[in-house]
């Protein structure tokens, strides 16, 4: 099992075996206890290609395995995408 996983929407899905996710996390400021969101976007090995854009989508932390893959896709929650 992965040692932190993260459930995002894909974005793109253009390369070969890697989708780009959007993660978005809610986190609470320290001193003022307003909630801001925070996003930020992972590379994400998909060996069978079967992600497409909009598709919910749990990622988990792996090896490194290329310049900017570490992590790799555990599994679709909820499609509900373009299909391309």
């Amino acid at each position: 099992m992965s040692r932190f996983v993260l459930e995002g929407v894909v974005t793109k899905n253009a390369c070969d075996k890697t989708v780009t996710v959007l993660v978005t996390r809610r986190i609470r400021h320290p001193k003022y206890k307003k909630y801001r969101n925070l996003t930020k976007k992972f590379h994400a090995h998909d060996a069978e290609n079967t992600c497409n854009i909009g598709d919910n989508v749990v990622i988990g932390e792996t090896r490194p395995l290329s310049k900017t893959k570490h992590w790799i896709v555990l599994g679709v929650k909820s499609a509900g995408g373009i299909l391309q």
